[in-house]
């Protein structure tokens, strides 16, 4: 049985030319009438799910993704198109949708559940669960207005009463990303157990285990539009091998047109991930080659290459070298492998440096390579995001000393 059924949704905001309100603004824009500039946020959307689905929505930002849920939620109304939803619907959308600032806790849960419909006596049977779900940093500021809330504050109690009063659909945005890594854990937990119950759930996500583990379908927005729907394993694979298609490799045939200065120049490089069999993209427990050539214009000096891996962010995870050797004028080669299970899932980049007599840059081939590598995981029931820039997997030994009645 269908519970949502989206068809051919679209979604244009008009945007404002004018700064602020005003008598002045109003009358200009009255008797100029200059084009009113839009913005398609959505464009001929269209999938179902029936009861049970759990449908994770992907995508870059500007995609679409927190439109599509606000048209859904019934928030704002579709431009085009039509969508039909059966059921009672909990939205967790951006922080603070819901709420009534002046309301304090837990009046804001009373009101949640009866605009869902549900009766004064159901809410007050799950009233303690919800508020012991939320956690202590609730329970001391429950007879506090929300309006004075922090943003964790706001979404821990938020997800606790959208999963807790029984909707028969759950719509979860990124927000989940403000809590904190045990308050997320309970999250993804509790939507696990949602799920269990034959409640279909609709959840974005930047996090593509939670995708994986929670969803059986996946949505791929791209500018609006629908991309890929499907099989979540299938839309992940196309989602992440796309995304991984940024340029790893140079390749240059002839010295004058090659990047370098007058003393060296690049003639090839390339990183080449070592890819898990069955998969086509680069997971945090692949290991991956870099090769790297240069024309050396300079005879009889003492060289080395300095390779430096960076966050998107700007910080510098590792930087290695290769020993100080004497080149002649010519082609030099290096290459190195970086194992599996060391960096973390996220965005890098690579610059490498040719080094003279071990302490002169001769020069720096800055960002050669900028990729991303997806989370792997087995044997985990923690899906949030792992922490840190570096992630070996270094064996840790646990044994049992004793056996005692304590």
């Amino acid at each position: 049985m269908k519970i949502v059924d989206v068809k051919s949704v679209g979604k244009i905001y008009k945007l404002s030319n004018q700064d602020k309100p005003s008598l002045k603004n109003g009358l200009t824009s009255f008797f100029n009438k200059s084009p009113i500039k839009t913005y398609e946020a959505l464009n001929d959307v269209s999938f179902s799910l029936n009861k049970g689905d759990k449908l994770g929505i992907i995508g870059n930002n500007g995609a679409g993704k927190s439109t599509l849920l606000k048209i859904l939620s019934k928030i704002t109304q579709p431009t085009t198109g039509s969508i039909h939803v059966t059921g009672k619907i909990a939205s967790l959308l951006e922080v603070g949708t819901g709420f009534h600032p002046e309301l304090t806790g837990r009046e804001n849960i009373f009101l949640n559940g009866a605009i869902l419909g549900m009766r004064k006596s159901e809410i007050k049977e799950q009233f303690d669960e919800i508020v012991d779900f939320a956690g202590p940093q609730i329970s001391q500021f429950l007879d506090t207005p929300v309006k004075r809330y922090s943003s964790g504050m706001y979404v821990r109690l938020g997800f606790a009463i959208s999963a807790h009063l029984n909707p028969d659909i759950l719509i979860v945005d990124e927000v989940l990303a403000v809590g904190d890594a045990d308050f997320q854990r309970k999250s993804l937990g509790k939507m696990k157990e949602v799920a269990s119950q034959e409640k279909t759930i609709l959840f974005v996500s930047h996090n593509l285990t939670a995708v994986q583990n929670l969803c059986n379908k996946s949505l791929h927005l791209e500018k609006g539009r629908v991309k890929n729907f499907g099989e979540t394993g299938q839309v992940l694979n196309l989602y992440m091998s796309e995304n991984q298609t940024k340029k790893l490799i140079h390749e240059y045939q002839h010295v004058d047109e090659a990047p370098g200065n007058e003393f060296v120049r690049l003639k090839h490089a390339e990183v080449n991930p070592n890819l898990t069999e069955g998969v086509d993209y680069w997971t945090t427990n692949n290991s991956f080659n870099v090769k790297f050539e240069f024309w050396s214009l300079l005879d009889n000096v003492n060289l080395n290459i300095s390779l430096h891996v960076y966050a998107i962010t700007g910080e510098c995870i590792f930087n290695i070298g290769s020993p100080i050797n004497l080149f002649q004028k010519g082609i030099i080669s290096a290459s190195v492998t970086i194992p599996g299970n060391f960096l973390n899932d996220g965005n890098y980049y690579i610059s490498i440096m040719v080094v003279q007599d071990g302490s002169k840059v001769v020069y720096n081939f800055e960002e050669l390579f900028e990729f991303e590598i997806a989370d792997y995981r087995e044997n985990s029931a923690w899906f949030g995001k792992w922490p840190g820039y570096v992630r070996p997997n270094f064996p840790i030994m646990i044994v049992q000393k004793s056996v005692k009645n304590l």
